[in-house]
């Protein structure tokens, strides 16, 4: 029909009749908002949901690392379990980058399949590792092959989650640009996880061996990522993009320039420290501060517990439209802070000195585990950056990067803790300080890597006063 006719037929028209045509069309658009509304609201449910299956067993590790100090009955080096945590997170963070860029664009149809069987390694890895009789046993089936499948789950729904807060909504002209406080939500959540899963576990190993809780933890993986991946469907730019050849293309060009580089050393450097105190923090407080062991799994609870808030916290900041800071400002004040609290706290505690653990678990956990919530405003400075160069960039791509450079850092200072601890035992051995203790070389570094991780800063200064 003609829109010469279409006016005429809504002129003649009464009055009443031409309110409901209005009504209807008024209706579909607020209906398409709200159908865009509760789908985001359950892509951010399974999204913190799914952090229990990904995240769980690594954040616990240090209650396994205590109980095998305490009850080793492995063939092999007791002292190469303390690679396994920094190994577990390591894997999962280097992997990423090649599994963004695989769901990104190409695959992005296949995002659900590959978290189910991503599920499916996790589970048998767990299982597998129930009937270990050597230490590489454990190392092969927990800190790489169950790494492994939990970065399957993470990549494809976290790449989800980014789209579905980064686009327009249900085809209104409204668009949902909260990722940086989609991911702090949902790293409040991995957060939740470290808080409790450390008394679980310790309940489990307490009550049955490390076989047994193995396999009830296999359980719990199974159950709750299955339900968690099926509430985080990819969006449907991404399996649009997919069938064009053009939207398969993955843009490179961020590659060429200088403040990429800044915040991949920087999340590197950040990274080496701050998986050492979730790995040696518990063994650290039974053998030098002679504490109890719940009072130890204690300190590991309170040094994830402060991130359920520093998460959301610093994607506040990354997104404030308030009070404007640069990405670089707020890595900063993450990383001088945990620095801070690493030499004053854990370095000056002594026998005995519990309430100094405490206050170093609090203020490290909440300095430091909000440091990856920073990413979301990284991000933002990344495209904008490509904006004024008239440069595409895809941010699935830049997040998967990002994440390997943080598995850089997790296996470097895994590999370094062990010489470090070393060195320690031999110049130092148990008693006064921290920094006396066989923990000194440890603690010193991280608290110099933790302080380094906020150097773009001091790069982001220099470039401003050269102009």
């Amino acid at each position: 029909m003609a829109r010469s006719e279409t006016i005429s037929l809504q002129n003649s028209m009464p009055a009443s009749e031409n309110t409901a045509v209005e009504a209807v069309h008024l209706e579909e658009p607020a209906s398409r908002e709200w159908e865009s509304s509760r789908k985001r609201a359950m892509v951010l449910v399974g999204s913190g949901l799914l952090q229990l299956p990904i995240w769980g067993f690594a954040m616990s590790y240090g209650v396994f690392q205590e109980y095998y100090s305490s009850n080793w009955t492995l063939e092999g080096s007791q002292s190469a379990t303390g690679v396994i945590g920094t190994t577990t997170n390591g894997v999962m963070y280097l992997s990423m980058p090649f599994l963004f860029a695989l769901f990104t664009k190409r695959w992005a149809r296949y995002r659900q399949v590959a978290a189910v069987c991503g599920a499916v390694v996790s589970c048998l890895s767990f299982l597998l590792s129930s009937f270990s009789t050597h230490v590489w046993h454990l190392i092969a089936t927990q800190g790489v092959l169950a790494a492994l499948g939990c970065a399957l789950v993470y990549s494809p729904t976290t790449l989800s989650l980014g789209e579905w807060f980064h686009t327009s909504s249900g085809g209104s002209r409204r668009s949902s640009n909260n990722r940086a406080v989609a991911y702090g939500v949902v790293f409040s959540c991995k957060n939740i996880v470290g808080s409790v899963c450390p008394f679980i576990v310790r309940g489990l190993l307490d009550r049955f061996d490390f076989r047994t809780t193995l396999r009830i933890w296999m359980a719990v993986t199974a159950g709750t990522a299955i339900l968690g991946i099926f509430m985080v469907p990819t969006h449907p730019s991404a399996i649009s993009a997919a069938t064009h050849p053009r939207g398969r293309k993955i843009p490179w060009q961020f590659l060429r320039h200088r403040t990429f580089y800044v915040y991949a050393v920087a999340i590197v450097l950040q990274s080496c420290g701050y998986g050492i105190p979730q790995t040696y923090l518990n063994t650290y407080a039974h053998e030098v501060t002679l504490l109890s062991q719940t009072s130890a799994t204690l300190l590991l609870t309170l040094f994830n517990i402060p991130g359920i808030a520093s998460s959301s916290f610093f994607g506040y900041l990354s997104d404030n439209k308030r009070f404007v800071l640069s990405a670089t400002t707020v890595t900063a004040i993450s990383a001088v802070s945990s620095a801070l609290a690493a030499f004053l706290f854990w370095g000056l505690t002594s026998q005995g000195s519990m309430a100094l653990l405490v206050l170093f678990s609090v203020t490290f956990g909440f300095f430091a585990g909000g440091y990856s919530a920073t990413w979301g405003g990284l991000l933002n400075e990344l495209e904008r950056e490509a904006a004024a160069r008239n440069e595409p960039v895809d941010s699935g791509v830049l997040y998967g990067l990002l994440n390997g450079a943080r598995g850089v850092g997790y296996v470097s200072g895994g590999l370094a803790a062990v010489p470090l601890l070393r060195a320690g035992s031999e110049s130092g051995g148990i008693g006064g300080f921290g920094y006396r203790s066989e923990y000194g070389p440890l603690i010193v570094f991280t608290g110099l890597s933790s302080v380094f991780g906020g150097w773009g800063v001091m790069w982001r200064w220099r470039c401003t006063s050269r102009l």
